[in-house]
């Protein structure tokens, strides 16, 4: 299958990646089929999705006729089996290795054998994932930023199973989407993770050693460096749990001491301060 032939993509999750995904896909012009495991979650993404078309609306990058016409094209469900006529799935569940496992074997069994599955994890391993189906040669790694209606990028990841053909549909997905793609190994963090983690690492134990404070530390950062925001404040956006399993994801695999988390962010973690999801981080969220 070519991109162009594709009319409708299942996205599996519908959290803050999935749901971006999911419109990212409707906005093209895709029909798309979102499903959750519950009720709940599932009718938490749709929200989430229905705020997001909207603020798009409010801040004049969409017209509210195709803000209308993108929400028809979406489905919302909590069963597998509605993928079954998809003509691409990605997959946007947890980011634990062996949920996404179960989740691709269910997934192989569902659907065409002509479909590829595309995992959106930022830094586990993509031939792992390829390993529990009988399609290894129609899996790939497309990893979006978030949030994904915004960020331009898009990591494709090929495991060493990885067909060209699966590799050049996924290039060419991603350009119909509207990303610019980049290659990356099939290697823990890939190319963003790999190169950020080290500097959100260092950013926190400057913290925690008492060399600056959380705000010098962001607008050194800044207005030296011109980034748009500072990397405390970065981190509380990605989810302080988040970057603890990706710096642990790729200290384990490089057993680099500069991916190794630092002990504030354990604890952190620990205590719940999760960033803006949770409404504390390195700075508090109303």
């Amino acid at each position: 299958m070519k991109p162009e032939d594709v009319k409708t993509v299942g996205v599996a999750g519908c959290g803050i990646m999935g749901s971006g995904i999911v419109e990212v896909c409707a906005k093209v012009g895709l029909g798309v089929v979102s499903v959750e495991v519950d009720d709940e979650r599932m009718e938490r993404g749709r929200a989430a999705v229905e705020r997001s078309l909207a603020k798009a609306v409010e801040r004049g990058k969409l017209d509210d006729s195709d803000r209308q016409a993108a929400a028809s094209r979406i489905s919302f469900s909590t069963d597998l089996g509605d993928f079954a006529d998809v003509d691409l799935v990605i997959e946007a569940v947890t980011e634990d290795l062996t949920v996404k496992k179960q989740v691709f074997a269910r997934l192989d069994e569902l659907i065409r054998p002509d479909v590829v599955l595309a995992t959106n994890t930022s830094s586990l391993p993509i031939a792992e994932l390829a390993a529990v189906t009988k399609r290894p040669d129609r899996v790939v790694g497309t990893h979006f930023f978030n949030p994904p209606p915004v960020m331009k990028l898009l990591e494709i990841i090929p495991a060493l199973t990885t067909s060209e053909e699966t590799l050049a549909f996924a290039r060419g997905m991603g350009e119909r989407l509207g990303k610019k793609t980049v290659l990356a190994k099939d290697r823990a963090g890939f190319i963003v993770n790999f190169l950020l983690m080290p500097y959100l690492n260092s950013a926190i134990r400057m913290l925690e050693e008492g060399f600056a404070t959380r705000e010098d530390i962001d607008t050194a950062i800044q207005l030296g460096l011109s980034h748009p925001m500072g990397p405390l404040t970065l981190l509380d956006f990605i989810g302080l749990d988040t970057a603890l399993f990706v710096s642990k994801v790729i200290y384990d695999e490089f057993k680099d001491p500069d991916y190794a988390p630092p002990t504030l962010l354990k604890r952190m973690v620990a205590a719940g301060f999760l960033g803006r999801k949770s409404g504390k981080g390195f700075y508090d969220y109303p």
